[in-house]
Order: structure tokens, then C-alpha cells, then sequence
């Protein structure tokens, strides 16, 4: 009869698949306020927040918001913070990337005006300010990538805190089972190949080898739905005639 397979399980959303949200803080975005004013805030309390790898610092604007965002290196509880255009470009502070100077290192940056915040919040990350073309402003991003955004867009001044965190061995598996479980990561994931003929499509045999066919079609139930699903072409012949084309 066989075993279900890992996404059949995976649907049924139970406990063991589910993410914790209850561990979870908060959302870590800019406040929805003005983006034409300055304001000063504080910051009253730091937070770990599990499967983030950032701490949180806790911001408050007195008499107009109350928000959480993802700490830079540097921060402290009762740091004082200006958040708007007029603010100065020091470290934790907010401000349009059209007010920042060039060479200046950013973080958490948003995508399009008020949207809390998309670009560079992994820890240890940070983009740099390269220059200004117009209403739009380059930024280099951590992978080297240049792209240009919206000059209203804000970003804060620093570098996200949590850097060193790959630096330390995880030594033996279950660290990592605990690493992983504190998100919606699902882990160990094994290869369909190196599993029995009772417990995946591609498993069994004298030697690890996909079965064929590896395409399967759209309509095809759950448990065949492994490999490439409604595939137009696979392997080497599939890759060929792509480079000729000039397709990636």
C-alpha cells in the first residue's frame, strides 16, 4: 500500500507542518504615518524573535504609532530615533532614500512608498547608496546586485544586527533539527531516490536512479505528483536546445 508522501502530508496542515505562529512577535514594518513629516521616537525594549535570527527593537512615536523593526548593530533601549526626511542620517534613524547621502551603508528598505519595508533585513546584511538618477535612487544590494527605487522609499541608516550567526558550527544534526524547527522549514528533506519502492515513486531498485517517466501530468493525482510537473521538455536535449535558443 505505501507510505503518503511528504507534500500529501504536508497538506493536511498539522502540527508538525505548521508554522508557530504563536512564537512570533510581531510584524517588523515602518509605521503607516506621513511620509512628508519628521517624528522622534524611542526605543523601549529589544526582543529575540524565534525563526527570524533578528532581534526586534520595539519603537514608539508618543500620541502617534507603536511599531516593531528589525534592529540594526549599534541599537539600544532608549535610543532616540527621527524617522521622516528632515531626520539626520545617523545610525537607526529612518529616512526617504532621496534624503540619504551617497556611500551611506542602508537596510530594510522599501520596495514602494509605505509598504513597511521588503529589501536587505537578513542579519549582518546591509545595501549601500551608489547614486541618485532623478525621483529614483541606486542602491547596491548584499548579492551585488544595482537596482533602483522610488527616492520616497525608507530605509534605515546601520547594519542589521545578527551578523556571526553562520560563523558558528551547527556540529551534529541536532542542532539543526532545532534550528529548522522554529520555522516553517521543512527538514530533513530526503531524496525521493534513496527512499524504498513502498515510500516514493522514484524509490527501490539496485541503484539510486529517478523512475521514468519523471514528467507527470497536471491531472495526476497527489501521489504521482513528483518530479517535473506538466513539463514542456527535461534533460540534456531539453538544455541544448534552450542555449541554442538563447534561453536560461
Amino acid at each position: 500500500m505505501g507510505k503518503r508522501l511528504r507534500q500529501q502530508r504536508h497538506g493536511r496542515g498539522t502540527p508538525q507542518w505548521r508554522n508557530r505562529a504563536h512564537l512570533r512577535v510581531a510584524p517588523a514594518k515602518y509605521p503607516n504615518i506621513k511620509l512628508s513629516e519628521t517624528y522622534e521616537g524611542y526605543i523601549i525594549e529589544m526582543k529575540h524573535d524565534p525563526g527570524r535570527w533578528v532581534p526586534l527593537a520595539h519603537v514608539v512615536i508618543p500620541n502617534v504609532a507603536d511599531f516593531w523593526i528589525p534592529a540594526g548593530e549599534g541599537m539600544y533601549v532608549g535610543q532616540k530615533l527621527q524617522i521622516g526626511p528632515n531626520a539626520a542620517p545617523a545610525n537607526g534613524n529612518i529616512l526617504p532614500l532621496n534624503a540619504i547621502p551617497e556611500g551611506t551603508q542602508v537596510f530594510n528598505i522599501e520596495l514602494r512608498p509605505g509598504d513597511g519595508g521588503k529589501l536587505v533585513r537578513a542579519g549582518g546584511t546591509y545595501a549601500i547608496v551608489v547614486g541618485k538618477s532623478g525621483r529614483n535612487v541606486i542602491i547596491q544590494l548584499p548579492s551585488g546586485k544595482v537596482k533602483q527605487v522610488d527616492g520616497r522609499c525608507r530605509a534605515t541608516i546601520g547594519i542589521v544586527a545578527g551578523a556571526g550567526r553562520d560563523e558558528k558550527p551547527l556540529l551534529k544534526a541536532g542542532n539543526s533539527y532545532y534550528k529548522w524547527r522554529a520555522k516553517a522549514k521543512k527538514w530533513p528533506i530526503v531524496r525521493g531516490v534513496a527512499m524504498n519502492v513502498v515510500n516514493h515513486p522514484h524509490g527501490g531498485g539496485s541503484h539510486q536512479s529517478p523512475s521514468f517517466p519523471t514528467t507527470r501530468a497536471r491531472e495526476s493525482p497527489p501521489g504521482q505528483k513528483v518530479g517535473h510537473i506538466a513539463a514542456r521538455c527535461t534533460g540534456r536535449g531539453c538544455r541544448q536546445a534552450k542555449a541554442r535558443m538563447g534561453l536560461k
